[in-house]
């Protein structure tokens, strides 16, 4: 299967990271399969992995993992700087964690920023990073994107490495979960604008089709490839989408 993944059965992990990711539950197919469910699906486990991570940044000043590597911040912010998004551009980055990529975007001198997490000590931990960096200008927000305020909206960018995935592996009714997101990113993300997604457990193609009303593919961008079995392919799946016009899931009956 080249330049997609070989087989969801497999063990695999998220580079620079450490989470393992869940095998399907059925044969791969576009958007017709199901993850496994797992504990990296549920708040619990994140709000343990970021306690954990608070106190070791306390104690050790270690800011924890990159989910998907250095390199993956880099590629979203090269392709930033490659678009011109300017530096005032509201941005929204979706399940923020230890909050790394806020600083490199700061760093860049990106000045809206947003950072939402669901998990208390992860906006915990990304605001004492962000403080220890010096920056006080980010917003940071304990927020649950399937759930929205409605204040929360008209975002040039949204950034998502890793949450769709975790939200792809929640024991409860995840295929409706799934749907939830789309609807919240139609409604956060200005029409025109962009969203970015990082992903280990879905295909480029899996992706379009999961994020098919009201976007269109604007590019790939460039992972890491690997060989097995003669077959080549890529461990990782980075895409641009761009938001066309307004869209809901809520068809009339």
């Amino acid at each position: 299967m080249a330049a997609t993944r070989q087989s969801r059965a497999r063990s695999s992990m998220i580079a620079g990271g450490g989470a393992e990711v869940a095998a399907r539950s059925q044969e791969d197919s576009p958007g017709g399969a199901d993850f496994a469910p797992s504990a990296l699906g549920t708040r619990q486990h994140w709000d343990a992995v970021y306690e954990r991570g608070l106190n070791n940044f306390q104690e050790y000043g270690d800011r924890g993992e990159i989910w998907f590597g250095e390199e993956s911040i880099n590629r979203l912010t090269r392709w930033m700087q490659r678009q011109k998004i300017p530096l005032d551009a509201s941005v929204l980055d979706i399940g923020t964690g230890n909050g790394v990529f806020l600083v490199e975007l700061a760093k860049l001198g990106f000045s809206n920023i947003t950072g939402i997490d669901y998990s208390p000590p992860a906006i915990r931990l990304s605001g004492s990073v962000l403080e220890k960096e010096g920056l006080s200008n980010i917003k940071l927000k304990v927020e649950d994107f399937l759930n929205l305020p409605t204040e929360l909206s008209g975002f040039h960018v949204c950034i998502d490495r890793g949450t769709f995935d975790a939200i792809s592996l929640n024991p409860d009714n995840a295929a409706e979960k799934r749907k939830q997101y789309v609807k919240s990113l139609s409604r956060v993300l200005k029409v025109k604008g962009f969203f970015l997604i990082t992903s280990c457990n879905w295909t480029k193609e899996e992706l379009l089709n999961e994020f098919s009303e009201g976007l269109e593919l604007f590019e790939e961008l460039p992972t890491p490839k690997f060989s097995f079995g003669g077959r080549s392919g890529s461990s990782v799946a980075a895409l641009v989408f761009q938001k066309t016009r307004d869209f809901s899931l809520d068809k009339p009956s």
